[in-house]
């Protein structure tokens, strides 16, 4: 084994960059041993260097980011910021200076990873990430590895710890939206501000990332469609449960029939209770895969939360300083294929939708017309009535995203329709 440590920068000392600290310091000789050298803390840059951080020599603390990755004897950068900036910057620094990186940051890697991915390449670096997707889960390393040989057709998954928890919530109790979010919050699932979770930002940058390295193209946040979940009700439950089915909030990514394009979205999905994604409870996450020669995989685990992710962290670090030992290094940027990325308007799935309509005869029949004429086959229809007023739920057979919306504005110009109460897709059939 070699004597000389492999020396280690953490940009960061939160809920993750403190656990990273402190499995590096409770398990320094099993990670000597795993790589072939010891590790060493060499600096951690935090915000607020009067904080007392438990384990961690305040020698250690900086304020000064740049500085500790200009050093030129730090061999493995750890970012846990977060954020666009300062992040990408101390990053590609970091390149320019000698070391490599392990990243949690799925936010600048589904904007910027192509320029990252570059920056590390010129410097024969390694950017490692899989602790930017589903926390502990190993996902990324797979993708990238495992099934380097395969074909992947479909990534579809739940990677957000927080709206599962509150969908499981409203699904199992019958809470409404804002009471279940009220519960995750006050059990610290969710944050003050709860945005970048249920209005699917979170998730949206985690498609991004998956769909580029699942299909070897380049897939920006911009690319990937995005709805949020705050409009799910109590009623959605109950005609999902009339279906056999529950809700999740799905990043899915698919390879189209033709394999000439790509498409990327996270929305809120019904999904049959026997497929295996519809059993993932509380704030775990679970990403299922299908590809030629292997098949159907699912992973599923623990998908946020300080030791969870930094054990991922870890995982990346161990790598990267093999890596570094051996003169190697590992997967890059695979985006060889450039397939374009497909609007939402050329996604087919199926669609439950349900209309207030007047309670007297020829309604259905005017509703069922309007599909018609959209080209929109119907697949069941189930219909209540009382005191005049109606409620019309719709099921599709498989129809584009485009024909779906010309189709709602034409139901919305008739007389007989009152209101569109909801329209949810259907997946995983």
């Amino acid at each position: 084994m070699r004597t000389r440590p492999l020396k280690v920068a953490l940009l960061g000392c939160g809920v993750v960059g403190s656990e990273v600290a402190r499995i590096m310091t409770t398990h320094a000789d099993d990670l000597a041993a795993r790589i072939g050298a010891p590790v060493e803390l060499a600096g951690v840059a935090v915000r607020q260097p009067s904080k007392v951080r438990e384990g961690i020599d305040p020698e250690l603390v900086t304020t000064d980011a740049t500085a500790l990755v200009k050093r030129g004897d730090i061999d493995v950068v750890v970012e846990v910021i977060g954020g666009i900036e300062p992040a990408r910057s101390l990053i590609t620094t970091a390149f320019e200076h000698g070391a490599s990186v392990v990243s949690a940051n799925k936010a600048l890697l589904a904007q910027d990873g192509a320029a990252l991915h570059a920056a590390a390449e010129a410097n024969d670096r390694d950017l490692y990430y899989e602790a930017a997707v589903a926390g502990a889960i190993p996902l990324i390393r797979p993708l990238r590895e495992s099934l380097a040989g395969d074909k992947i057709n479909r990534v579809m998954g739940i990677v957000n710890g927080t709206t599962n928890f509150i969908l499981d919530k409203m699904d199992s109790t019958g809470a409404g939206y804002q009471e279940a979010l009220d519960e995750a919050t006050a059990l610290g699932y969710a944050e003050a501000d709860p945005t970048a979770d249920v209005e699917a930002f979170d998730a949206a940058a985690k498609a991004a990332i998956l769909a580029g390295i699942a299909f070897h193209t380049r897939v920006r946040l911009d690319d990937v469609y995005r709805e949020g979940m705050t409009e799910v009700t109590a009623a959605d439950f109950a005609s999902a449960k009339e279906m056999g089915c529950t809700i999740k909030l799905l990043a899915i990514c698919e390879r189209a029939a033709d394999g000439g394009s790509v498409t990327a979205r996270v929305h809120p999905a019904m999904i049959p209770l026997s497929h295996p994604l519809a059993s993932v409870r509380g704030a775990y996450n679970a990403v299922f895969v299908e590809s030629d020669a292997a098949g159907q995989l699912m992973f599923y685990g623990p998908g946020a939360g300080g030791a969870p992710t930094a054990s991922a962290v870890l995982g990346d670090l161990v790598a990267v300083c093999r890596n570094r030992l051996s003169g190697a290094t590992g997967p890059g940027d695979s985006a060889y294929t450039q397939l374009p990325v497909s609007p939402m308007g050329e996604v087919v799935t199926r669609y439950h939708i349900s209309l207030d309509v007047a309670d007297k005869p020829g309604v259905l029949a005017q509703v069922a017309t309007v599909f018609a004429e959209h080209g929109v086959s119907i697949d069941t229809v189930r219909q209540q009535g009382k005191d005049g007023e109606a409620s019309l739920v719709v099921v599709t057979h498989r129809a584009s995203d485009a024909s779906l919306n010309g189709t709602v504005q034409a139901l919305r110009s008739l007389d007989t329709v009152r209101g569109v109460a909801s329209i949810m897709r259907v997946e995983g059939e």
